[in-house]
């Protein structure tokens, strides 16, 4: 995983995480790797993978079993587009939209490159 210098690095191990369960890698009710698998894989301190699991835990997308491990709660779906979807709103929607208006590029042409990227990325029909 190639980390960003302007995040703190829980806070995008927690992006990575909600990334594998909207892409279905983490189903619902499922178990997810333990804080030390996880550690290995992104080659990272376990303690920042705890803050992550923290973190989630906090927004209600992961759950501890005692003894068991960690789990992607049955609502975790939802509370991530949530969440995602306010924070893109409040931080990355005004810099698209200025530069939008800046380069001239109208909803129209927005919509056809995105159904575009769609279908080569998802294989997806809108």
């Amino acid at each position: 995983m190639d980390f960003r210098d302007k995040q703190a690095i829980y806070l995008q191990i927690g992006e990575y995480i909600f990334e594998q369960i909207l892409l279905k890698k983490y189903p619902m009710g499922e178990k997810i790797p333990s804080i030390r698998d996880l550690a290995v894989a992104l080659e990272v301190n376990p303690n920042t993978v705890q803050r992550t699991y923290d973190f989630l835990q906090q927004k209600e997308i992961i759950q501890m079993k005692r003894g068991i491990g960690y789990f992607v709660a049955e609502d975790a779906e939802d509370k991530i587009l949530s969440f995602r979807r306010e924070q893109f709103i409040e931080t990355e929607l005004p810099n698209v939209f200025r530069n939008l208006h800046l380069l001239k590029i109208d909803f129209e042409d927005l919509k056809a490159q995105y159904q575009q990227y769609i279908q080569e990325n998802f294989n997806t029909n809108i």
